[in-house]
């Protein structure tokens, strides 16, 4: 049913919730699972462990700040997949907009399924959903599963 199934990672409780649902579903099926990260410099900070008043909140990270912060996700991302017990086809870090790149790592790998968590670390888009669940929701030429 599901060759292939790409999912949305940031490091978030919700972005872990959906790699734990794209496992669980990808084992099934026996589905290549593609974890797609696109770091953003506003969430570097929560990724490197920060707290209210870190100078990343008035400053932009560098480049290396942001890099550190994508391997760390990563690595907790391939965890998550190793303790369920899946292995990841492939693991794609993007530069760009966090739904652009889900759509077209999508089309890339022809998937059957997006997975994404229902609200992310990005900035407030909507109440109820995500800006990314909601624009990948809109653009996908595949099924999408959003999971709360």
């Amino acid at each position: 049913m599901f060759e292939s199934i790409i999912v949305g990672v940031d490091g978030s409780e919700q972005s872990d919730a959906a790699l734990r649902t794209a496992c669980q579903i990808a084992k099934t099926y026996g589905s290549a699972l593609h974890l797609v990260h696109t770091p953003q410099p506003t969430t570097v900070a929560f990724a490197m462990g920060a707290v209210a008043g870190y100078h990343a909140a008035t400053t932009m990270p560098s480049e290396a700040e942001v890099k550190a912060a994508a391997d760390k996700i990563l690595t907790s991302a391939k965890a998550i997949a190793k303790e369920i017990g899946h292995p990841i086809a492939e693991v794609h870090s993007r530069k760009g907009s966090p739904a652009e790149e889900l759509l077209s790592c999508a089309d890339e790998c022809n998937a059957d399924l997006i997975v994404t968590g229902r609200r992310g670390l990005g900035s407030v888009g909507s109440l109820v959903l995500g800006s990314t669940s909601l624009a990948v929701a809109k653009g996908a030429k595949c099924a999408v599963l959003t999971v709360a």
